[in-house]
């Protein structure tokens, strides 16, 4: 098997023999986008023609089979791609070329995107990319097109052509940039039938594209052409020095981890408020040692205010990121805050004028002017996004720009995409169209809430309601093996993006779990500073965890156990609200806080005396709270009756004693999963639902009220208790 330095052979022909037709287009794609030195997260395009039988006339017919709009490579499958008649394709040059000599080049382009649905074989509904001419135009049977951080670094070089020949000699040809689409396509079929010899085409500031009449062939040539480009860039970028001299070489010093952790938690919850004023975002912080190299350098402003060349950067990182020009040596995070500040704003400002500059007549409204990416010194990089997955995906291609500059400027000297240019594509209205389909996002997404007491019961249930509704969920608990195990139970059932190096937390997807001891302040405090560097922030606090502490025989309960008691069901509760309270006063963001109580705490019971006076306690802390907190911050609170199923305040010894205390008969036997249901139905008869309370009954309330279901409901205790008359409002 042919091996490489710089990029992964991952093709095995035993695996690809037992495959044909679309298959093996699955499989050289899902190859190719397995390493991100080939190609970014949901970029680049993979093409067969292949003869297939018309399902009308039963002729055999020439199908180019196209990964369609949007998916990446790396996990598409047979329906992300899409299918079209390929000489339907090639007839419809003539009507381009009609339309074009009317002088309408531009609305010509965005015509053709349309009239693939006509070119549709078989019915197939996947959207046809605008890359599609690309493919068709190419007169081989497969063609790879691929954003590879080595060659875009040609690419975006200043003597692009020149580098090209250098590099590759007559096997690759050049094309300027051009705008994905019809024109491009028609551009590289004009090549090709002038230079028969080359096999692939450099194109300016955008990546390449490969072909050859066997697949296994294509996906090598595509290989070869990285490799050649990786060499040839690492070679100049070790005579000019490597590390100790890129990017002009070292101007700041990294902080410790804990400097640099210490920092960003206490600045990121500020920051988010700050770039979430139109829509909430997510935080992917990246500290790793090749972002530091970067935001450390002497050229890191100029290279940051250039901007990113490929396409498929900014639009996610947008036409720039922010830098801001902080001393980590010499400057503290109060002096950050302030330049962050001052960067936020002329960032806003500049952005503003590069909409009004670049606008047409028909341009879609101006977007957020808020950065998705920040860079400071000393510190890394913060990338913001609508979900952890889009954060983190901002990150990697931020990364990617990283490493294009790094190349262009080892090799030549690196430009940026012209800002009309990029306008034109941030802007076009076809990627309009695109983001108006896009589904709704879900009632709690952009949201992160903590959920304490995570770990089993009410939590757990609680945690896995909320990121139904696509709310970023901490899991918080005092067992941290147990708030890591709903976290991961929540990643595994929903998934969690795709990751970058970095901050370790930053790494985490919907959900992480950490642990803490909501009766030690700095516990509480630790476990925020853990959520800001993993999210930036967070919007709501949900505290399910509790305890019940029985009296004895004689009706009594020793000091400490009433001490732990109201330390946790009552004290926990505020030390939360009062350190939580300085993040949200920090983001400036409208949250919610969401407590326990219990329906105990307005019916006297005899035996949980400690419990049902701090669940009382509990209820006026929320009428409280209520008030401190406003307008910020809701606070209310969830009181459920006796919850025996799924509850860790339930295990086996307490059941079977309350089955004994209620005199209901069983026998030491039974399984624990009986003596619960018995209990639990004990309950449930003295309700007037006559049904037993679950933890999804109480998680669909602790949704209600962090959502803006209940926007005006402030200090109030909600019941989730089956209809408990004894405990109705009085």
């Amino acid at each position: 098997m042919k091996t490489f330095q710089h990029v992964n052979n991952l093709w095995k022909e035993a695996e690809a023999a037992k495959l044909k037709g679309v298959d093996r287009l699955v499989y050289r794609s899902n190859k190719l986008g397995s390493d991100q030195r080939i190609t970014n997260t949901g970029g680049g395009n993979t093409s067969s023609k292949i003869m297939e039988k018309d399902p009308l006339t039963g002729e055999s017919v020439e199908v180019l089979w196209v990964k369609g709009s949007g998916g990446d490579l790396r996990t598409s499958a047979r329906e992300n791609f899409s299918s079209l008649y390929q000489t339907k394709l090639i007839g419809l040059q003539k009507s381009y070329a009609a339309r074009k000599d009317k002088g309408l080049k531009s609305q010509a382009e965005d015509d053709m995107v349309g009239a693939y649905n006509h070119t549709t074989f078989n019915l197939n509904p996947r959207a046809s990319s605008i890359d599609t001419p690309l493919h068709s135009f190419i007169p081989a049977k497969f063609v790879d097109h691929m954003h590879p951080n080595a060659v875009i670094s040609i690419a975006a070089s200043k003597n692009c052509q020149k580098l090209t020949k250098e590099i590759f000699g007559g096997a690759m040809d050049y094309v300027k940039w051009m705008r994905p689409g019809f024109e491009l396509g028609l551009a590289m079929q004009d090549i090709v039938k002038k230079n028969p010899k080359s096999t692939g085409i450099m194109m300016g500031q955008h990546g390449f594209i490969s072909w050859a009449n066997d697949d296994k062939d294509c996906y090598l040539r595509t290989l070869e052409f990285i490799e050649q480009a990786s060499q040839f860039i690492e070679a100049k970028y070790q005579a000019k020095g490597g590390d100790a001299k890129a990017f002009g070489g070292q101007k700041y010093q990294t902080l410790t981890e804990e400097a640099r952790h210490q920092t960003l938690a206490a600045i990121l919850p500020w920051l988010r408020g700050q770039v979430s004023q139109q829509k909430r975002f997510i935080a992917t912080v990246q500290d790793d040692e090749k972002i530091l190299r970067f935001v450390n350098s002497k050229d890191a402003p100029r290279l940051a205010e250039l901007g990113t060349s490929c396409p498929d950067h900014f639009l996610r990182t947008k036409i720039k990121p922010l830098y801001v020009a902080w001393n980590p040596q010499k400057e503290d995070a109060a002096a950050l805050q302030k330049k962050l500040a001052d960067g936020l704003g002329q960032y806003r400002r500049d952005y503003l004028a590069y909409y009004e500059k670049c606008k047409h007549a028909d341009s879609p409204a101006v977007r957020d002017a808020n950065p998705t990416v920040v860079l400071i010194p000393g510190l890394g990089m913060i990338a913001w996004g609508k979900d952890k997955s889009e954060s983190r995906v901002t990150a990697e291609f931020y990364n990617c720009a990283v490493e294009v500059m790094r190349g262009a400027e080892a090799i030549d000297q690196y430009i940026a995409l012209p800002q009309q240019e990029a306008f034109d594509i941030e802007y076009w209205l076809l990627e309009e169209a695109k983001l108006k389909r896009m589904p709704a996002e879900k009632e709690l997404a952009r949201q992160v809430v903590i959920v304490i007491g995570a770990g089993s019961g009410i939590g757990k249930e609680t945690a896995h309601r909320l990121v139904k509704e696509g709310a970023h969920v901490v899991c918080v608990d005092l067992n941290e093996a147990s708030a890591q195990a709903t976290a991961k139970e929540i990643a595994d059932k929903y998934g969690s993006g795709i990751g970058v190096a970095g901050t370790g937390i930053s790494n985490c997807g919907l959900s992480v779990g950490l642990a803490a001891n909501i009766t030690d302040r700095a516990s509480i405090r630790a476990m925020l500073d853990q959520v800001a560097l993993a999210y930036g922030g967070f919007d709501s606090i949900c505290v399910t965890a509790g305890i019940f502490v029985p009296t004895d025989t004689a009706g009594r309960i020793p000091d400490e156990k009433w001490a732990l008691t109201f330390n946790i069901n009552v004290t926990g509760s505020y030390l939360v609200a009062d350190e939580a309270a300085k993040t949200w006063k920090q983001q400036g963001l409208r949250g919610n806080l969401v407590m326990t109580t219990s329906a105990n705490a307005a019916v006297a019971k005899k035996g949980s005396l400690a419990y049902d006076t701090s669940k009382a306690a509990a209820n006026h802390l929320v009428r409280e709270l209520a008030i401190e907190l406003a307008p910020l911050v809701r606070v209310n609170a969830v009181a459920p009756a006796t919850v025996v199923q799924g509850s860790a305040m339930f295990p086996r010894d307490r059941v079977i004693g309350s089955l004994a205390k209620y005199e209901i008969p069983y026998t030491e036997k039974e399984p624990t999963e009986s003596l619960v249901s018995k209990l639990a139905q004990f309950y449930a008869d003295r309700t007037l639902t006559k049904s037993p309370i679950t933890p999804a009954d109480q998680a669909e309330a602790y949704f209600l009220l962090i959502s803006q279901r209940l926007s005006k409901t402030v200090g109030q205790v909600i019941t989730v208790d089956g209809g408990l008359h004894e405990a109705f409002l009085r």
